[in-house]
């Protein structure tokens, strides 16, 4: 499948059923893959496919970044302010601050291009589908959930970022713009902050052109497919089917050809989910190849999250320890406060926590996440826009007279931060260039003193893809690890002991460790099994 087809919003009983009474929602963690776009490259101009896209109406004049409203004739200016995170000491999240103590500037992005769209460029429809994903954002959690208001002042509770990739931060405006249009944004609202990183210290991808290590090991498990697949009855198949339209100087369809299966996959793809302009030879949409294809093409880049706890740590884990960091700050320090993470106005007073977080990135991004925690059931490639929602939530205290809904205050008052060890945003004994992180960063569970063990306990993690709550083994499988009754709610304690199994202690150091190890490195001798 190319572009998702949504489901239909949930009915009252599913939403009785996933936000079930006694349970309150506290946190957020939104991960979107890109809209529709073109290919990456240009491959197949042989079919008389062309090299330029006509899919790209609203870029004919000089304008702000891509964020446009509904009406897709023109496009409106996305003011945002632009932060940027960096690794700390302890390999925990931290802001980026420059030599005088500075922590955002303005940034304004201007695109001169004309109609046609370059290589992996959003899309129009891309813009459109991103854009009702934050329509249906909106509806579960503003109308019918409650969890977040209706008109927004400003986005201290909000946490936006994206990957350095232009196609991320653009759905990520549009995803934005969804579930808050200007007429539920009050006339003094201030430009969102969207957080980024350095392409050296992004963790919000699998980061191949930044981690020796990782290449190495996607490129072991690369060779290992197309020693499988390459020879097999599937690929002659595939041969039957394109060989004819391959390059003479690569005349047989595999998964290392150039182009790789996995390139033929993208523009198959992003062919697929646009005009009759731009459509490939009707051989290239057989049902069954595409089946074949996309099996061979997940078990290369994904099967590595699933059998090496090292290619886990090194292309997801910096990014699950982050998630797990995010969600015990709520649970045991108050809240996951803006004033260390990146994304609020800096002011100290303000102390706000963090309800929603929605990050831009990628189709890699998404498999690994359900990957790692062995949760990619169907193993089918991330669709356009697909996105995976990580959800915490508390248990709601006896005789609360909230008991039987996650509704909560709009208001969302200020977190006071902890008099013990909590250092000050403006220094606190650090260096400019490094703020202080929640005490909890990074911090193993066996660490933890009991009673803290015991509140994450008490608190529950769901991990939604698509709209679909999806099953970890280690949780749902051993009772006292779930929700009595649903085992796709894993207790924060039992989730945190997976995912510290594969969070790297110095994501940038073990890039260059275990050079040359092979397929498994030293730590991988004994297999770590996955989701446990």
């Amino acid at each position: 499948m190319t572009t998702l087809i949504p489901r239909e919003p949930y009915s009252a009983e599913e939403l009785a059923r996933l936000y079930p009474k006694g349970l309150k929602l506290q946190l957020v963690q939104v991960f979107l893959r890109h809209g529709e776009r073109t290919p990456v490259s240009s491959r197949f101009q042989n079919t008389g496919l062309t090299p330029y896209w006509p899919y790209c109406g609203v870029a004919r004049q000089m304008v702000q970044m891509a964020a446009s409203n509904r009406d897709l004739s023109a496009w409106n200016g996305f003011q945002w302010r632009r932060k940027m995170e960096a690794l700390g000491n302890n390999d925990e999240s931290v802001i980026a601050v420059g030599p005088g103590g500075e922590i955002e500037a303005m940034w304004q992005v201007k695109y001169a291009y004309e109609q046609d769209v370059l290589h992996g460029e959003l899309t129009d429809k891309g813009r459109e589908t991103t854009y009702a994903l934050g329509q249906r954002l909106r509806h579960l959690y503003v109308n019918q959930l409650g969890f977040l208001p209706k008109i927004k002042s400003n986005t201290e509770d909000m946490y936006l970022r994206a990957t350095p990739i232009p196609r991320a931060l653009e759905s990520l405006q549009q995803a934005f713009w969804g579930m808050y249009p200007a007429n539920a944004r009050t006339l003094d609202f201030p430009p969102p902050v969207i957080v980024g990183r350095s392409v050296s210290e992004e963790t919000l991808f699998p980061n191949e052109g930044n981690c020796r290590r990782f290449r190495q090991l996607a490129r072991l498990f690369a060779d290992r497919a197309a020693a499988r697949w390459n020879e097999s009855e599937q690929m002659a198949y595939l041969n039957s089917l394109w060989s004819k339209y391959m390059p003479e100087t690569s005349p047989k369809v595999a998964v290392d050809a150039h182009p790789r299966l996995s390139g033929i996959m993208d523009t198959i793809n992003a062919s697929d989910a646009h005009g009759p302009a731009t459509k490939l030879p009707a051989a290239f949409y057989d049902k069954k190849g595409r089946a074949v294809m996309d099996r061979i093409a997940v078990e290369e880049w994904f099967a590595g999250y699933a059998e090496s706890n090292e290619y886990r740590r090194l292309g997801i884990g910096g990014l699950m320890g982050d998630v797990v960091d995010r969600m015990v700050s709520t649970a045991v320090e108050g809240g996951w406060r803006s004033e260390t993470s990146a994304s609020g106005s800096g002011d100290p007073e303000a102390g706000q926590a963090i309800k929603f977080a929605l990050s831009g990135c990628h189709d890699t991004t998404l498999a690994a996440i359900l990957s790692s925690v062995g949760s990619f059931q169907d193993g089918s490639w991330p669709p356009f826009t697909s996105s995976v929602a990580i959800e915490l939530f508390s248990q709601t205290p006896r005789g609360d007279s909230d008991a039987g809904t996650i509704l909560e205050e709009f208001s969302n008052p200020p977190v006071a931060a902890k008099k013990s060890g909590v250092l000050s945003w403006f220094g606190g004994g650090k260096s400019p260039s490094q703020q202080a992180p929640s005490e909890t960063a990074r911090s193993p569970l066996e660490s933890f003193p009991e009673d803290t063990r015991e509140s994450l306990r008490k608190h529950y993690v769901r991990i939604r893809y698509n709209d679909q709550p999806v099953r970890i083994p280690g949780c749902a499988d051993r009772l006292e690890n779930h929700l009595p009754g649903d085992d796709s709610f894993c207790t924060l304690d039992a989730f945190k002991a997976i995912v510290d199994k594969f969070t790297p202690k110095n994501w940038q150091i073990e890039c260059t460790e275990n050079l040359g190890e092979g397929l498994y490195g030293p730590g991988d001798r004994e297999r770590v099994p996955v989701g446990f």
